[in-house]
């Protein structure tokens, strides 16, 4: 009872005080309901946008009781109550993948065959045509429904317009107009077709609003689709309401008898029992495993642990203003247990707020950010769906975070001198050795275990712990870092020394604030060296195809070949060329079709005494060290890069020498000869020459050292040139002349081009697009195909960019939250300066130095030691890819080279943190304080 009443008057007192101190505690309130208010929003979120069973089946069906769909023509199929997985019998040999070649009758008998008596249909097919925009032209994913039908309700939301009610027109999604420039009420062109389609409405589809698509009625664009202009025919379901509103276990085993498979919404939402289920079921558990768990309750920990160390000072700070009133309680009896539950109270109350204010904060963020979310995440979201318990577990936070920080400066406060607090003195207190040294021991140690953790084993949780365990060490060692700074304040102007000085004097409120900012850093800094060494890795491994702006332009049918001459125009007009050199492709036979017909095959010889060992019958008898050898042997290495030729041989004129860079008379002369020019030297035999084999039918038995084994049907040895230079894939070079002299069949394949700068993002989508028209045009499948070799293309800039804004932005709040805890904490010193003749810009001066100091201190030692773990991460990933390749060599794969430990500093992040933060902090603090103030008399 007297616990409880303590505990009550305590409360009273710590509301008391937080009404009075109207700032400071708002202050408080913020720091812990931020996140809090971020964690809300985000469980909400979750909820929201995780589909019950029943919102995820009428997204699939409307109002249908099922979907069905034609797997085969009649072979029985096997499926789980989802539908989303099949399994056929081996010996069915009539699956139905996208075209089935049967009638519209035979497969609506199908159907009708599996449902019941009154069943009614809705066909539903979808197919890939060429659609017009208004620029050029897309591929569209085609839709043939009547969309106005109740069984499409909840499949298609419609958002202006109507959905097409004629056969000359079609609805279309938004993100389809969006990218196509289109609008209600525009015309396009489908598949090929002449006649123009009118847009009639837009739509979206809930589960995906970032679809291309476009609705038509059924049979008005698949059935008069060029078929050179389509992707298939379409596939065909169809939507069935039965009579009795259900289409149980036992209806969809029928259909699967019958070689269809079924989503039914009574199966989906009332599952069959296992032993019912005939095909297996097992895409593992969906649920938290232990190492997520343990990822979220670090995550949180470590939110806590910053909110702590931001609130921390905040408390100390209130505890400090406080101490006349917690002396007087001493005074008159209260013992230290009431003095620390009078701090604790204060904790507890602003904690209760912030949760207040964060819960009901992330609630109304949610609230009006959904359209967002929605369309940043391509789904609509559910029915709101509110978890109570979840709710109050993360208000339930906000108040335990509140106690934590307010723990240090309640112990603090009991233990203050009675007679210090009622004078105002603070006394003089020795710091602490023992934070200090458990701080260096933890640093030690934690570095110790993530390091030998990282070259001792490949998992990540090692080193995460020894991580964790050195930045708490770090944090430990702050107050006395600071204190480190501090004997640096000699060498700085007056201001700079009494900001520092004022920083390590008063290290309760300075240290945590360095601490967060450190932490912060630290993260930041650990996870850009990460991205940016792996960044390095992946630029090393890159193989460009062609020198960097090169751009390639290549046919593969006979249609395709006889639009080569406009692409080239089409790509001399839009793109920045140079050099052109055109590239043939050599054919054993004249008049041939690669693309249907057997041509078969060019292939140049490698002798057998170039044969790889690695790929030979003593293969097997070779150790992993030899292995290891013969991966950068000539004759095992086998380039990667060109796209054009056949087997490594490229027919093409001395213009593929300036597009490849390659700077040899030799080379050049040698292809004026006809002789072959050698990039790759397994090819030649003991006198320097080069053997082209020619085969009539394509070689069914292959020696994997050395190349077909049957004999050629003719051969042509040619003298050969070696140059050593970058080839890009090219293994041997050969003149037109030289291949038409040698017997050789050669067709025009592409052309590459260099080009004085890497083509624009806008000129190859132009280029792409004339080219889309133009095979439209004449009536071909596929356009010619161009590609662009634009460098390696680093992906993680972006998550960089952010995550340094990220820690900026606390750091900067940090900074400034000490600093305002600073001022608000040495009103009487700043008094004494402006009655000694400080001037206002002293006053300013001194403001932006602190903010600025701090900040410093923090990202610089949050630099040093994020490196720790992020060195520490990169030995496990290093020792993990080893291993990988040492287990490949050992089971007798070829896994290439070794792989190379990589590690990069993050010097644009380290400048962004290091120096622009610190410099931004001091501004803003200097602009922000006020310039005067007003003189009060000193108490004592």
């Amino acid at each position: 009872m007297k616990r409880l009443s303590t505990w009550r008057l305590a409360l009273r007192i710590a509301r008391r005080d937080a009404r009075r101190a109207k700032g400071r505690s708002a202050l408080v309130i913020a720091m812990i309901a931020l996140p809090i208010l971020a964690v809300s929003a985000a469980d909400l979120t979750f909820r929201t946008a995780q589909l019950s069973p029943a919102e995820n089946v009428t997204r699939e069906l409307g109002a249908a009781d099922a979907r069905y769909e034609i797997a085969t023509q009649g072979s029985p199929v096997r499926q789980n109550p989802e539908g989303d997985y099949v399994e056929y019998d081996e010996n069915a040999d009539d699956a139905v993948w996208e075209d089935d070649p049967r009638s519209d009758d035979e497969v609506l008998a199908q159907v009708q065959e599996a449902l019941p008596d009154g069943a009614s249909l809705l066909s539903d097919t979808t197919a890939y045509v060429t659609s017009s925009t208004s620029t050029g032209l897309t591929n569209v994913e085609l839709r043939e429904i009547d969309a106005a039908n109740p069984l499409t309700e909840g499949m298609l939301t419609l958002l202006r317009g109507e959905f097409p009610g004629e056969p000359g027109e079609v609805a279309a999604t938004q993100a389809f107009l969006d990218t196509s420039g289109l609008r209600v009420g525009s015309e396009i062109t489908l598949g090929g077709i002449d006649e123009p389609y009118r847009v009639t409405g837009a739509y979206e589809l809930p589960s995906g609003l970032d679809t291309d698509q476009v609705i038509a009625l059924p049979g008005a664009v698949l059935p008069h689709v060029q078929q050179d202009n389509d992707w298939g025919s379409g596939t065909d379901t169809f939507l069935v309401d039965v009579p009795e509103g259900v289409v149980d276990w036992p209806a969809v085993l029928r259909a699967n008898e019958l070689g269809m498979t079924v989503v039914s919404r009574d199966v989906t939402l009332n599952p069959p029992p296992a032993d019912q289920v005939l095909v297996a079921d097992d895409f593992g558990d969906s649920s938290i495993g232990a190492e997520a768990m343990a990822t979220i309750v670090t995550v949180v920990s470590l939110i806590i642990l910053e909110i702590c160390l931001l609130a921390g000072p905040a408390f100390a700070v209130g505890a400090r203003r406080a101490r006349r009133q917690l002396g007087l309680v001493g005074a008159n009896g209260g013992d230290r247990r009431q003095l620390r539950a009078i701090m604790l109270a204060s904790g507890v109350v602003l904690g209760a707020g912030a949760a207040v204010v964060g819960t009901v904060g992330g609630i109304l963020l949610t609230l009006v950010g959904r359209p967002l979310l929605e369309d940043f995440g391509g789904t609509r979201f559910g029915s709101w769906d509110f978890r109570l318990l979840e709710v109050g577990a993360i208000a339930l936070l906000a108040v335990v975070t509140g106690l934590l920080a307010a723990v240090v400066p309640a112990v603090n406060a009991a233990r203050t001198d009675v007679l210090e607090s009622l004078t105002g003195r603070r006394g003089v207190r020795r710091a602490s050795r023992a934070l200090p040294t458990i701080g260096f021991i933890a640093l030690l140690g934690g570095a110790a275990i993530a390091i030998l953790g990282a070259m001792t084993s490949s998992g990540v949780n090692t080193v995460a712990v020894g991580s964790i365990i050195a930045e708490l060490g770090v944090v430990a060692l702050t107050p006395l870092l600071v204190g480190v700074f501090g004997r640096l304040a000699r060498r700085l102007p007056l201001s700079g020394r009494l900001a520092l000085r004022d920083a390590a004097r008063n290290r309760g409120r300075t240290a945590p604030a360095v601490a967060a900012i450190m932490a912060a850093t630290a993260g930041a800094v650990a996870v850009a060296t990460v991205a940016v060494s792996d960044q390095a890795r992946q630029r090393a491994e890159y193989q460009p195809w062609m020198p960097t702006g090169t751009v390639a332009i290549s046919t593969y049918s006979p249609s395709e070949q006889a639009l080569l001459d406009p692409a080239r125009q089409v790509i001399e007009a839009e793109m920045p060329t140079t050099t052109r050199a055109d590239v043939y492709r050599a054919l054993a036979k004249a008049d041939c079709d690669e693309s249907v017909d057997d041509c078969g095959l060019v292939q140049p010889r490698v002798p057998e005494e170039n044969a790889c060992p690695l790929w030979g019958p003593e293969s097997e008898n070779l150790d992993a060290a030899a292995r290891r050898e013969l991966v950068t042997d000539e004759r095992c290495v086998y380039p990667e890069g060109n796209m054009m030729g056949s087997s490594g041989l490229v027919v093409a004129g001395p213009e593929l020498l300036d597009v490849l860079g390659v700077d040899d008379e030799g080379a050049r002369d040698a292809l004026a000869r006809g002789d072959v020019v050698v990039f790759a030297g397994r090819y030649f035999d003991a006198d320097d020459r080069v053997t082209i084999d020619r085969y009539d039918t394509y070689p069914e038995e292959w020696d994997e050292g050395i190349g077909p084994i049957a004999p050629a049907d003719d051969s042509t040895t040619l003298p050969g040139h070696r140059v050593d230079a970058e080839s890009y894939g090219i293994e041997l070079l050969i003149s037109p002349a030289a291949a038409e002299a040698a017997g050789l069949v050669t067709v025009e394949e592409g052309s590459y081009y260099a080009t004085d700068r890497v083509p624009t993002e806008a000129e190859q989508q132009a280029v792409n697009g004339d080219l889309e028209e133009l095979a439209n045009r004449n009536g071909v499948v596929e356009a010619p195909w161009t590609v662009v070799e634009d460098g390696f293309d680093g992906d993680t800039s972006m998550e960089l960019i952010i995550l340094s804004l990220a820690a900026a932005i606390l750091a900067l709040g940090a900074a400034g939250i000490a600093t305002g805890l600073a001022q608000a904490d040495s009103e009487a010193d700043l008094a004494t300066l402006a009655a000694v003749g400080a001037t206002p810009r002293v006053r300013r001066t001194l403001s932006g130095l602190q903010c600025g100091l701090i900040a410093a201190m923090g990202v610089l030692l949050g630099a040093l030691s994020g490196i720790i773990p992020a060195i520490a991460l990169r030995l496990a990933e290093h020792r993990s890819d080893l291993q990988g390749w040492e287990q490949a060599w050992n089971e007798g794969w070829d896994p290439g080279v070794r792989p190379e430990l990589f590690i990069e500093l993050p010097w644009t992040t380290f400048g962004q943190l290091i120096v622009v933060v610190p410099v931004v902090a001091c501004l803003v603090a200097t602009l922000l304080t006020r310039s005067r103030i007003t003189l009060a008399r000193r108490a004592g």
